[in-house]
C-alpha cells in the first residue's frame, strides 16, 4: 500500500505520484514516513528529502517549508526543491563563497534581515552541495 507524496515550490508542483516511503529533514532530524503513518504537521528543514518507488531512492534538496501527512498522504510545502542531477556544483560553490563573503562585511548588529537572507542563502546552498556530493561517492 503506497503513500501519495507531493512536493509543491512558490514555482511548481515538483513531485506528484504514490511512493513506498519519504524521509524528510525536519528540525530535531530525520522523520520517516510510511503509508497509514500518523497525522501529523511539522516544519521542514533545510537538507535532503529521499523518497523510495519500486525499490530505487531518489534524492532531493530541499529548503525550510511545511509537511503535512495524512493516512494516504505527505504534502510538502517548501521554498526549494531540486533533484540531486540538477544540481550545478560549480553555481552552488560559487553562490556559497559570495554569500560567505556577503555576511563577512556586515557589521555586527546591523542589517539583521539581510544576515537573515545571506544565512538562508548558506543553508540552502549547502543543502544542495551535501545532495550532490553524496550522490559522488556512492
Amino acid at each position: 500500500m503506497p503513500i501519495k507524496l507531493e512536493i509543491v515550490t512558490p514555482e511548481a508542483r515538483i513531485f506528484s505520484d504514490e511512493v513506498d516511503s519519504v524521509v524528510l529533514p525536519g528540525y530535531d532530524g530525520e522523520i520517516g514516513v510510511l503509508p497509514a503513518h500518523a497525522p501529523l504537521v511539522t516544519t521542514l528543514q533545510y537538507g535532503e528529502l529521499r523518497y523510495t518507488k519500486s525499490g530505487k531512492t531518489t534524492e532531493l534538496a530541499v529548503g525550510e517549508g511545511l509537511v503535512e501527512v495524512t493516512g494516504s498522504t505527505a504534502r510538502v510545502l517548501t521554498d526549494m526543491a531540486v533533484n540531486s542531477d540538477d544540481i550545478d556544483e560549480k553555481a552552488v560553490e560559487e553562490a556559497l563563497a559570495r554569500a560567505k563573503q556577503s555576511l563577512d562585511s556586515i557589521k555586527p548588529g546591523e542589517q539583521q534581515e539581510e544576515v537573515a537572507a545571506v544565512m538562508a542563502m548558506i543553508q540552502r546552498s549547502t543543502a544542495q552541495l551535501n545532495v550532490k556530493r553524496k550522490r559522488k561517492t556512492i
